[in-house]
């Protein structure tokens, strides 16, 4: 098990903690950050977005205490300097054409390359890397993980708002980037030569530099040996990140666990994974996905303790256990999408929505605790 160590990368929203508006002031943040974090935080191309990554985790138990650590002092640094963080898919109302562009060659090739689509991709997600042990298990678990893929979604959902607007979907969030190309479910591939030969067909006719550039909702990393899970709106309570995450990694261990006993899990086609993905960012938990083999829809609630059932017996050997029964709570008090739209019900005003996302996300900033 100790081949499967695991990481992740959250996004977060730099906002006025008096207007609740989003801040282009990433380099502020950084600042006062870099003394603790050093190289785990990061800019993006919006300066109104910063992504702090943990440390490679041995095991879930790490991961929660690097999370909250990450988080309590993200938080701390943002107080020092007049500025507060969120962790939510989408801001309820700032407008992506009033955000600054970060400086860079990177930067401004994307936006030349991409222009609007790029301009206006104001999104925050969660990017959960878990190792694999060699490249053809990468490319074998991916093209069987990828049925999981609108689980993950529907159990994340943080993004109903946009530009002040109740947009009805539970994950904006994944609307808006899949205008991106090279986004989405990935095809399937047979082998890691396969996936290579595709990789270098588009470098070769100039579609892109490298594989940083397929940003599909798994992916193999083109650098960590890892597979990259990036379907997930970033949560904002850190205690679903740290569930998201075990999640992941055991989905990874009881499919290659399956595979080495040649009993491979069944796979679907591309086109019917992405009905389940579209069900997952529109209604969440309280959608229903579709059981191919079946042929019946079930309801989301269902199938996320049929998943929990589905990696029981590996969560012990991963040290997981406690972090995927967090699921339980989820299912009892909706995702961050859910609560999001409690308050905004309750007060009709998208500033008190952020308010709420900052104290969940702050909610990790008190310690570590179990």
């Amino acid at each position: 098990m100790d081949r499967f160590t695991v990481g992740v990368e959250e996004e977060f929203q730099i906002v006025d903690p008096e207007t609740w508006a989003l801040r282009s002031h990433v380099s502020e943040l950084i600042a006062s950050s870099t003394p603790t974090l050093g190289q785990q935080i990061k800019r993006e191309l919006h300066q109104s977005i910063v992504e702090v990554g943990t440390k490679i985790c041995e095991n879930i138990g790490e991961l929660h205490d690097e999370i909250f650590h990450v988080r309590r002092e993200l938080t701390e640094s943002a107080e020092r300097v007049g500025l507060a963080v969120a962790a939510a898919g989408t801001h309820p109302f700032s407008d992506w054409k009033d955000q600054v562009l970060s400086p860079g060659d990177r930067y401004a090739s994307i936006v030349e390359e991409l222009q609007q689509l790029a301009r206006s991709l104001l999104i925050f997600g969660l990017h959960v890397h878990v190792a694999v042990p060699d490249r053809q298990t990468a490319i074998d678990v991916m093209t069987e993980a990828r049925y999981f893929l609108p689980h993950l979604l529907a159990l994340s959902t943080s993004s109903p708002f946009w530009l002040g607007r109740d947009t009805g979907l539970k994950s904006y969030r994944t609307t808006v980037f899949r205008r991106f190309p090279r986004t989405g479910v990935p095809d399937r591939f047979d082998s890691w030569s396969e996936y290579e030969e595709y990789v270098q067909m588009l470098v070769d006719l100039h579609c892109i530099d490298d594989g940083r550039k397929i940003w599909w909702d798994v992916r193999p990393h083109p650098a960590f040996g890892t597979l990259e899970f990036r379907v997930c709106d970033v949560p904002s309570r850190p205690e679903e990140a740290v569930m998201l995450a075990a999640f992941a990694q055991a989905i990874v261990v009881k499919l290659h666990r399956l595979r080495a006993k040649n009993l491979g899990f069944r796979v679907y086609r591309r086109a019917l994974v992405e009905e389940n993905k579209w069900r997952a960012a529109r209604w969440g938990l309280d959608g229903k996905l579709i059981d191919f083999g079946q042929r019946v829809e079930v309801p989301m609630r269902e199938l996320a303790l049929q998943l929990l059932e589905f990696v029981d017996d590996v969560v012990d050997e991963l040290g997981s256990r406690e972090a995927v029964n967090y699921v339980h709570t989820v299912l009892n008090d909706g995702t961050s999408a859910d609560r999001q739209l409690a308050v905004f019900r309750e007060t009709a005003d998208l500033r008190a929505v952020v308010r709420h996302v900052v104290m969940e996300t702050k909610s990790g900033a008190r310690g570590v605790s179990r």
